[in-house]
C-alpha cells in the first residue's frame, strides 16, 4: 500500500503525515508513506485544496486534516 501526503510542507500537511503514520502503526500494516510537495504533481491529482491524502493514487481526503481513526477506516 502506498499512502501519499499531498502538500507543500505546512503544519497541517505535517499533521496529516503524523496521523497517517500512527494509523499504519495502529493497524500493524506495511505501507510506504510518501510526501508529495511538488506543486505540479499535486495538481496532477486534481485537488484544489491541501493538505490531501491519497491511498494507492486515489485521493481520499482533501482540504482538511483527517483523524487517525478516519485514516484507519480507509486503509483497512
Amino acid at each position: 500500500m502506498k499512502i501519499q501526503i499531498l502538500g507543500t510542507g505546512c503544519p497541517k500537511c505535517k499533521q496529516v503525515e503524523a496521523n497517517a503514520r500512527e494509523a499504519v502503526k495502529n493497524l500493524n500494516i506495511e505501507a510506504v508513506i510518501e510526501k508529495v510537495t511538488d506543486i505540479n504533481r499535486i495538481i496532477d491529482f486534481g485537488i484544489i485544496a491541501t493538505p490531501a491524502l491519497a491511498v494507492d493514487g486515489d485521493v481520499k481526503f482533501s482540504g482538511r486534516i483527517p483523524s487517525v481513526e478516519e485514516i484507519e477506516r480507509i486503509i483497512r
